[in-house]
């Protein structure tokens, strides 16, 4: 006799059905949050979800329907067209003449063509339906503007590793829908490595854990426990001598900095690959290397932070591993791009007076004069407006204090 087993994935049966199962994206859906109290009050109204995979977008799409006790109907922007379109709001036009209300989910919907988006406009101007779309890419770039018009766009963000842990916990804990009624247990460091390793995204995560358990169950009939293997293996990924809370994470990133700021192209492309390939976030490494164009390099070479910048655009867009090669951009044109700190060094300086001088008042004459009361004291007497001078004005910016100071040209420490 075949087993009966369930082949709904974990990731699927473990979707929040309330506000109060959903974990994340508290500034979107938190306790008195405008969309929260919307759908709540029974204001639903078209909006664009827009962030990474695996944050949410779907699942609170479905919540919103339940609340609204509306009639939940799913697209995808890949895989239908202008027909099932057509079929879709044929249904929601039924639904209108029995009262009942229409949520018309469309995942990916920056697959659709304008001509498809077109087609959908009408039954979102005449309420036919209640759009709700879900997007990876910028929805100013992907979505026409008509039908940005009348959406409240949303950013969802990824879930933090804090988020991670507790709908795993939930997963393990949840009796009717997840491992509740077996005896299984994750290690703390196992449990750790899986949130750092899923990017932010749940369904990497739970699909990891019932990868890790699936592997495990028959082999015994007692207590399953998790550990770091486990999860190394169950999410099929190289892994380094670091992880991200080890030492040997910072010492990878730091090598990665200094191979850079020493100019050597191949080291620095050695260290990019040893934290990429070891599964490190590719948006951490990102954001260090947007840091780099202008604390190392700064107006020696002020291209190196618009190529750095769209390195990290690329990498939140792409993920890994379709990004490794942006990334790789990044770092070789950093590492062969002329060095200066004289931006970072001018920073700090201005940062250490500002901190031991934030007690004198802006100059008079800087100031705005924004009511009468304020002219007839004397702000702003005495400005002088570029603009109406020829080359460079004679006028001080600084407070008497700080005249003379010259935090660009500080010298480096020797």
């Amino acid at each position: 006799m075949p087993r009966n087993i369930n082949t709904t994935p974990l990731a699927e049966r473990m979707r929040p059905v309330s506000f109060d199962d959903f974990f994340g994206q508290e500034e979107v859906v938190g306790q008195g949050k405008m969309l929260r109290k919307l759908v709540e009050n029974g204001e639903i109204r078209s909006a664009i979800f827009w962030g990474p995979p695996g944050v949410g977008k779907t699942t609170l799409a479905r919540v919103i329907a339940s609340v609204s006790e509306a009639d939940f109907v799913e697209l995808s922007g890949v895989a239908s067209g202008k027909e099932d379109l057509m079929k879709a709001l044929d249904r929601a036009e039924q639904n209108k003449r029995l009262g009942i209300r229409t949520v018309l989910f469309i995942d990916e919907i920056h697959r659709w063509n304008k001509a498809q988006q077109d087609a959908l406009l009408p039954s979102v101007e005449r309420g036919i339906v209640i759009l709700i779309g879900a997007t990876t890419e910028n929805p100013s770039f992907e979505i026409i503007g008509a039908l940005l018009s009348r959406s409240r766009v949303f950013i969802l963000q990824a879930l933090s590793e804090i988020h991670i842990i507790e709908i795993v916990k939930r997963a393990l804990a949840d009796v009717e829908r997840g491992y509740g009624s077996k005896q299984i247990d994750i290690l703390d460091d196992a449990l750790e490595l899986l949130a750092q390793f899923s990017g932010g995204d749940a369904r990497v995560a739970l699909g990891g854990l019932e990868f890790a358990v699936s592997s495990k169950i028959g082999q015994t009939k007692k207590k399953i426990t998790l550990t770091k293997e486990d999860v190394k293996e169950a999410l099929q990924k190289t892994y380094l001598t670091f992880d991200k809370k080890g030492e040997e994470f910072y010492n990878a990133i730091s090598a990665l900095h200094k191979s850079m700021r020493g100019s050597d192209v191949n080291a620095a492309l050695y260290w990019l690959a040893r934290m990429l390939e070891g599964g490190a976030d590719p948006l951490y490494i990102a954001r260090r290397v947007v840091r780099f164009a202008s604390e190392d390099i700064g107006l020696a070479n002020n291209t190196a932070l618009l190529i750095a910048n769209a390195a990290f655009d690329s990498a939140h867009k792409l993920g890994y591993p379709e990004c490794n090669v942006h990334l790789a951009h990044a770092v070789v044109y950093c590492a062969k791009a002329e060095k200066s700190n004289a931006l970072y060094s001018a920073y700090n300086a201005a940062a250490a007076d500002a901190k031991a001088t934030s007690h004198l008042n802006v100059p008079i004459h800087l100031r705005n004069a924004q009511t009468k009361l304020m002219k007839e004291i004397g702000y702003g007497k005495g400005y002088k407006y570029n603009p109406d001078f020829d080359g460079l004005v004679e006028q001080e910016y600084f407070p008497d204090e700080l005249k003379g100071r010259n935090y660009f040209e500080v010298k480096k420490k020797k």
